[in-house]
């Protein structure tokens, strides 16, 4: 009977070990794409197979990821969600009303996991190719019953102790109108941020124990637009490769949020060219990524989603048919006025669409579930349907974190 009794311990000691011993992540990558639908990601993907004169659809990189999921995106208050309650969602765990950020509907402060997970020890990253301070990367770190309080959103950025923050600068630097503030950028170095402007500044400052990576200091400017950018501009793959150098010193791990932003900003005016160019971009953004990820398969998550749709677009107009060739006029344009009269809108957008075929419904979001991907450790817990509240529990749960 002893001899039974101390078999079945041994055996319920085995199950609790196999059952405590999930693998730990230790580097996490999220990338947002805002406002970027399924039917954006598959425009992209049918733009790039008829580059190469074929019909159909060319995986993207993460698109290639073996775990597909969708989340719900409501907000507290509305079927369709705005940036920072979205943002919101993904980076605390709970729903709050449109035009809030990073507080409950009462307005008492959520913590953001980016918070959870530095207290753990990991180094944290946060960045994108708009503002800083804009919705969905101020989510991750800042707190206000209004999103368009830019000025004291950005003062809690210095705060945080974030090793790495990357973007396209400040909104209202100084504060609204002809504020005299004290600029962010003084409020980020006199909280012990390095700021370095472009690339070549970044990596003469790179060992620097907290950096800020902007396009240009006392900008509220964003990162040029993927398509017709300045050579030598700062981009999402760039800011997302100098993250890593600055995060991966961490000998615990690291957390990184990446924002594609602009594709919401194009999808916004029902720009078919720039939203295909800019979900591109955020997947280059995600190779640097993928890269990292093959060098530590065994220690590594990388997940993909979106904080809503927008625009409602739609591949084909009328019949059976759509036709990129429009589109890949204007990516091949030799001159820069071609490319500056489309950005400007100037009849190109609609001319675009009507001769591609591509229907859109609304300037504004829309309400349809988005798409999950994943790759690496845990990354089967973002199959099938979740809410956008799910995602930060189940980071925190591969990282061990206690959320």
């Amino acid at each position: 009977m002893k001899g039974f009794i101390k078999g079945f311990v041994t055996v319920a000691l085995l199950l609790t070990i196999v059952s405590c011993g999930q693998k730990r992540a230790k580097y996490v990558f999220l990338f947002i794409g805002d406002g970027m639908s399924f039917a954006n990601v598959s425009l992209t993907e049918a733009y790039q197979a008829h580059v190469r004169g074929e019909v159909g659809m060319d995986p993207l990189c993460f698109t290639s990821f073996p775990v597909l999921g969708e989340a719900t995106t409501f907000s507290a208050d509305r079927p369709i969600t705005c940036s920072s309650a979205a943002g919101t969602a993904l980076s605390t765990g709970f729903k709050t009303r449109n035009g809030m950020l990073g507080v409950t509907p009462d307005t008492t402060d959520l913590t953001s996991i980016s918070y959870k997970i530095h207290d753990a020890g990991y180094a944290v990253g946060i960045m994108s190719n708009v503002q800083i301070n804009h919705a969905t990367p101020a989510s991750f770190y800042g707190h206000s019953a209004k999103r368009s309080d830019y000025y004291s959103i950005g003062q809690e950025l210095p705060k945080t102790g974030f090793e790495f923050f990357g973007g396209g600068g400040f909104i209202q630097p100084n504060g609204k109108g002809d504020s005299a503030a004290v600029s962010l950028y003084n409020f980020a170095e006199q909280g012990g941020y390095t700021i370095a402007c472009g690339i070549d500044d970044f990596n003469a400052k790179k060992d620097s124990s907290r950096i800020l990576l902007v396009q240009e200091e006392g900008s509220s400017k964003i990162c040029p637009y993927a398509l017709g950018r300045p050579e030598g501009a700062l981009t999402l793959p760039q800011i997302v490769e100098a993250a890593i150098s600055v995060l991966e010193r961490n000998r615990r791990g690291f957390f990184m949020m990446a924002e594609g932003g602009l594709i919401d900003w194009t999808a916004h005016s029902q720009d078919a060219a720039g939203t295909i160019m800019e979900v591109l971009d955020l997947d280059q953004a995600v190779k640097v990524a993928y890269a990292f990820y093959e060098k530590h398969p065994d220690e590594t998550l990388i997940v993909i989603t979106a904080d809503h749709a927008t625009g409602g677009l739609a591949l084909g107009k009328r019949g059976y048919s759509f036709d990129l060739s429009p589109v890949a006029a204007i990516k091949s344009a030799t001159t820069t006025d071609n490319v500056e009269a489309y950005m400007n809108n100037e009849t190109t957008v609609s001319y675009v669409n009507e001769a591609a075929k591509i229907g859109w419904t609304t300037f504004g979001h829309t309400g349809d579930p988005v798409p999950v991907w994943a790759v690496g450790v845990g990354c089967e817990k973002f199959a099938g349907r979740q809410d956008n509240t799910d995602i930060p529990r189940k980071i925190c749960d591969i990282m061990h974190v206690e959320f």
